[in-house]
């Protein structure tokens, strides 16, 4: 109710504007206009843990970690923050976001846009939220793709103490030349660099923290069957699919269908269900599956679900329809998808 009114008046500032608008202000919101109600948990155990429910709020909105205790007061089982880089860095110029309200979509190129690891790990460090906290990980603008893993291994090695899981992010299509990791030789190095420092650090700090990879909606089904296969023998945790899009397909005749950047919401609900299944479908219950875009409505993460995910995460929905939709999905999956 409350962001139904707000809505109107954010929507009438730049989208990057009302994005941070909307965020500092949860800083100063009271709880119980933002909670998911008494819904009952859902546990579900994914990757070796125990999901409260398996609603999760997906990287990108709160990149620095700055605000998500607040978030985490939505009802969610599992927060995502970041991506974060080594070094900070400010992204791409502005404007770099583009609302396409008639089609419940984003066009973003924000680039990775971030105070740096070091900030990240402060904030965790005043973590009050108890549910499941994910830190996403990326590579800076100026690392070249060939030392990309070298980047990865020290965020890795900086907010592992912290994570509930870590997630590889090699699939923006704002940092150029990022999504060639998901393929190849590339995609071997960094595999087998990040297991060999998952486990040094599993040994160092006594505990095994969960290594998730997120992948391009936009993939060839024989780039997906070879990526799962090169998953499956490095043994990775998990899989998010997916990032945003490169492609325009529903939104042709938008005014900023011209704009570079990545598509989120609404037109990417089939495209991202399509890479659902197909990772489903090859990977025969030998990892799991974070369903992640296009997720506007309860039908929406059902379908996910249906098509094979274990868990889903929504970003672009929350800004479009508010705290109301975490409910909506918790309730849908409720009544109508089984306990894992």
């Amino acid at each position: 109710m409350i962001y139904s009114l707000a809505r109107p008046l954010l929507f009438k500032l730049p989208p990057e504007t009302s994005h941070d608008l909307a965020l500092r202000s949860l800083k100063f919101t009271p709880t119980s206009l933002f909670t998911s109600g008494a819904l009952p948990d859902q546990p579900k155990k994914v990757m070796g843990i125990e999901f409260p429910n398996p609603v999760g709020l997906a990287a990108g909105l709160d990149k620095n970690a700055d605000y998500f205790n607040e978030l985490g007061r939505f009802g969610f089982g599992f927060v995502e923050v970041g991506s974060i880089t080594p070094k900070p860095q400010p992204g791409n110029p502005k404007p770099r976001m583009f609302r396409l309200k008639d089609k419940n979509a984003v066009i973003n190129r924000m680039g990775f846009n971030n105070k740096g690891v070091d900030h990240l790990v402060q904030q965790v460090k005043q973590r009050r939220y108890q549910g499941v906290l994910g830190i996403n990980i990326g590579k800076n603008l100026t690392t070249p793709l060939e030392r990309a893993h070298e980047d990865y291994q020290i965020c890795m090695d900086r907010v592992y103490p912290y994570a509930d899981y870590i997630t590889v992010n090699i699939s923006s299509p704002n940092t150029p030349g990022l999504r060639d990791l998901q393929l190849g030789e590339s995609l071997t190095v960094l595999l087998k660099t990040l297991k060999a420092s998952q486990q040094q650090l599993a040994d160092t700090h006594g505990k095994y923290v969960p290594v998730a990879v997120k992948i391009s909606p936009d993939m060839a089904d024989e780039d997906i069957d070879g990526f799962c296969d090169a998953a499956m023998l490095h043994k990775i945790d998990g899989i998010i699919a997916g990032n945003t899009t490169s492609t325009r397909t529903g939104v042709e005749q938008s005014p900023h269908v011209g704009e570079a950047g990545g598509l989120s919401g609404a037109p990417l609900t089939v495209g991202a269900r399509a890479t659902i299944a197909r990772l489903a479908q090859r990977l025969q219950g030998e990892l799991p599956v974070i369903g992640c875009g296009g997720i506007c409505s309860g039908e929406d993460a059902a379908g996910h679900l249906q098509a094979g995910a274990d868990l889903v995460q929504i970003y672009t929905g929350l800004v479009f329809r508010g705290p109301a939709l975490v409910k909506e999905v918790r309730q849908t999956i409720q009544s109508g998808i089984p306990n894992g």
